[in-house]
């Protein structure tokens, strides 16, 4: 497969949880943000230079291309791995930068007033991580091989939780702390205790 296939391949997909397209690079920090997103969920492309309808605007300039690497090198911490190939179709050029999932989780995106953020994809958007996401991730770090004791804590969390719940309601029907409950979520998800879903804009968990 040609080089025009196999980009305009890519395109006929569509945006979904491991592709993205930007029309353009005119901050790094919002490229960063989709770097974060894939890096801390399965990986993915973005398709630089492609529009939303899939229309090719092409790479204007060496300042874009330039931008893309600041967006992954400078604007992300900790540094991900990511690649660039560019693409020369139809008097376009369109790069694609491809970021694997990252081993060191969570991967933090710089935002416009500085505050690093981790997001994560869920089908074609960049979602801001929830505090279980980055306790979860914490917890697969440190205790890879531990084991969960069902405490008078958990069993307190295990008791209330009926049906599809948020974060907020599970720290108030609980009556726990919120990092206790933070901390006991991510911990249940991790051995397969708990489940949890992107709903309506919100986390929601549920008993497996």
């Amino acid at each position: 497969m040609d080089d025009k296939h196999y980009l305009l391949n890519l395109i006929r997909q569509g945006e979904h949880q491991q592709q993205d397209f930007k029309y353009r690079v005119a901050d790094a920090c919002k490229l960063a943000k989709s770097v974060s997103a894939f890096a801390n969920t399965d990986g993915g492309r973005l398709l630089i230079g492609v529009r939303d309808d899939g229309y090719l605007s092409g790479v204007r300039s060496e300042e874009e291309i330039f931008m893309m690497h600041q967006a992954a090198y400078k604007y992300c911490k900790p540094e991900p791995s990511i690649s660039f190939d560019t693409y020369h179709i139809e008097g376009h050029t369109v790069v694609i930068a491809t970021v694997p999932p990252s081993a060191k989780r969570p991967v933090f995106a710089r935002d416009d007033e500085g505050r690093m953020i981790a997001y994560v994809r869920i089908k074609d958007e960049n979602i801001v991580a929830s505090p279980v996401h980055l306790a979860l991730w914490q917890e697969s770090q440190k205790f890879r091989g531990s084991v969960i004791t069902y405490d008078d804590d958990v069993r307190q969390l295990l008791g209330i939780m009926k049906g599809s719940q948020t974060l907020n309601q599970i720290v108030r029907l609980s009556k726990l702390p919120r990092p206790k409950v933070i901390m006991l979520l991510a911990r249940l998800i991790r051995f397969g205790t708990v489940n949890w879903e992107y709903v309506g804009q919100q986390f929601r968990f549920s008993l497996s």
